[in-house]
């Protein structure tokens, strides 16, 4: 199965599938939630098969609790194995982050403590769940809104070191790094810097609120000025990567997430024009 392509992608969201599949429209790929498709038959699932016979797909979780000290789910990976194996996707990814505790999931993507101990446990589990699913496996960065005092590693020194350890690759969504540096107060572009290019395959963009004290990762407006110059800088540090817009909450008509993509494309080409 082939990569990504080199371009930038929409997360597509039910309320486009029909338009997708009737227009089909010239969007380079497509990423869908893997939890939303864990069904043996159904609309859905028919609809994603259509769209697959179209376009590239990306499976991205929200649901496994990479990090929680709970054993992985079997279920849940064979549903996932399930699904790769029918759907073939170009990808799939999962949250660096925790979200059940004893058998209880909760409706967020919780932030590990960045030590030791925390790392040798997740890059564990990264092992078992490449192991179980047959493929690498990309892991993101998320939005933290608290930090721990027993912190011993930046969150750039965990995730790089967890790439590092493992072997998996790293769908680096640059406007987490934007929302944590200007949340906890530290250099977003160093944060990028720190990221290993080789392990870098996938970029994620997104919307966030700033009427509250801190900014909030909401994936329901359009991205933010200052997020489109780090993806530029982005860009210039790693070359060109596969890169999605996200939108998941106010969910707009179609041609608002192409636009969004089609600035996203024009930087990308911009970099491959200067360095011809």
């Amino acid at each position: 199965m082939a990569g990504l392509p080199i371009a930038a992608g929409i997360g597509l969201r039910s309320p486009h599938v029909g338009e997708i599949l009737a227009r089909r429209p010239p969007i380079p790929w497509l990423e869908v939630h893997s939890e939303n498709y864990f069904v043996d038959g159904g609309p859905a699932l028919a609809s994603l098969v259509r769209v697959r016979n179209d376009y590239p797909v990306s499976l991205h979780g929200v649901g496994m609790s990479l990090g929680s000290v709970d054993p992985l789910d079997p279920s849940h990976l064979a549903k996932l194995r399930r699904l790769i194996d029918r759907i073939q996707p170009a990808a799939v990814s999962e949250h660096l982050c925790w979200s059940s505790a004893g058998g209880r999931h909760f409706n967020d993507l919780l932030p590990l403590p960045y030590t030791d101990e925390a790392l040798a446990h997740v890059c564990a589990r990264v092992d078992a769940v490449q192991e179980a699913i047959g493929r690498s496996l990309m892991v993101e960065n998320i939005s933290a809104y608290v930090a721990f005092d027993d912190d011993t590693m930046t969150e750039a020194e965990f995730v790089a070191a967890v790439a590092r350890t493992t072997g998996c690759q790293l769908l680096l969504d640059v406007n987490n790094v934007f929302v944590n540096a200007s949340n906890h107060g530290f250099d977003a572009d160093a944060f990028i810097g720190a990221m290993p290019p080789e392990n870098v395959a996938e970029i994620h963009l997104a919307g966030f609120d700033a009427s509250g004290p801190c900014l909030i990762d909401t994936h329901g407006t359009p991205v933010a000025a200052e997020v489109w110059a780090l993806f530029a800088r982005t860009i210039d540090r790693l070359g060109p990567r596969p890169t999605l817009i996200e939108w998941d909450t106010d969910i707009p008509a179609l041609a608002v997430l192409e636009r969004e993509a089609s600035t996203a494309q024009a930087i990308l080409a911009a970099h491959n024009a200067e360095s011809r």
